[in-house]
């Protein structure tokens, strides 16, 4: 027979009630008696009823990442990493992580009210913070629980976990400077995302305090993709005065780089220099591997989660920001 929660409890010599409490992760049940609950219920072989519990708790139990449609790309690097870190800190707190990707604004628009109506989510993990953005704004007014990678400027107050880059992206420019190459360009992202703001802002502050001045026509905005990154070093290398530095928004568009910087026969690390930003573990198996400016992915998207949860169980929060700062890992991409 299956072992049920009353075997539990009798094991321990506690009520039902208090086993009850313990694992559906409630308060008012001591932490130690809750980690003695949750160790002797898995060594037992207990599976709570998950319907049961859901209804009576009023919970999906299952928190919502839709990939946004700027994105595109479910496969994307960036993304298995943060889905990654979401799953290692959900699956031991008996949340499900529900995922999906939309190709068109409206269907992502779509998908997030039809999740929300259903009560299909909980709460809901965003990732590409746009400067004014409409799923900030449509989750605050629904009530439904949310944190995310970036803070947007609509002047809601909502958890949130921001990259701040400027020391590092002067270490960035020193470096590349360092090793002998001076005429920069910038591929970023679409304009109004907050990512591309803050990047493209802490790039031209470094370009002003090394002396460096950068063409307008040097600063090119793209999808974030690696053919976007492509097609944008390809056009910068076939203009009248090309660039031997190309610093990208993220990894995934410095791939694309290093691919157009070959196909014109330049050497990468010594003829051209090229960087990206996010450090995603493929940036160092490239050819030749990738400098960039690395943030632990998965370790942000648990933290995230880990909010959220706190949120869900109407827990106060240390703090509604954790600020991250990327560390520069220099490699054969800019030479030296």
């Amino acid at each position: 027979m299956p072992t049920t929660i009353r075997d539990v409890a009798q094991k321990l010599n506690i009520s039902v009630y208090t086993v009850s409490r313990a694992l559906d992760g409630y308060d008012d049940v001591a932490d130690q008696t809750r980690e003695l609950v949750i160790e002797t219920a898995n060594k037992m072989g207990y599976v709570p009823n998950r319907a049961a519990r859901q209804l009576r708790r009023q919970k999906a139990e299952t928190i919502g990442f839709i990939i946004p449609s700027i994105s595109k790309r479910f496969n994307e690097p960036f993304f298995m990493e943060f889905i990654s870190g979401m799953g290692e800190e959900l699956s031991g707190k008996n949340y499900d992580l529900l995922i999906s990707n939309v190709n068109t604004h409206d269907a992502e628009l779509n998908l997030y009210h039809r999740w929300v109506n259903s009560r299909k989510v909980d709460g809901f993990i965003l990732n590409r913070i746009r400067k004014h953005d409409w799923r900030v704004n449509f989750l605050s007014k629904s009530g439904i629980p949310f944190v995310a990678l970036g803070k947007s400027q609509d002047g809601i107050d909502y958890p949130f976990v921001r990259i701040e880059a400027a020391d590092e992206y002067l270490l960035l420019m020193q470096h590349v400077q360092k090793n002998g190459f001076s005429q920069f360009a910038f591929i970023g992202g679409p304009t109004d995302l907050v990512n591309q703001i803050d990047r493209l802002k802490w790039f031209r502050s470094a370009t002003k305090k090394c002396g460096i001045e950068v063409p307008r026509d040097r600063i090119i905005s793209t999808d974030m993709t690696s053919m976007g990154g492509y097609e944008a070093t390809s056009a910068l290398l076939k203009s009248l005065t090309p660039p031997d530095a190309i610093l990208c928004v993220n990894d995934e568009a410095a791939f694309g780089a290093l691919h157009a910087a070959r196909e014109h026969g330049l050497t990468v690390g010594t003829k051209i220099a090229v960087a990206g930003f996010d450090g995603i573990q493929d940036s160092l198996h490239a050819e030749p591997p990738l400098t960039t400016l690395d943030i632990p992915v998965a370790d942000i998207a648990r933290q995230l989660a880990g909010m959220l949860l706190e949120l869900l169980n109407g827990r106060q929060l240390e703090s509604r920001e954790i600020v991250i700062r990327p560390a520069l890992v220099t490699r054969g991409s800019t030479g030296g």
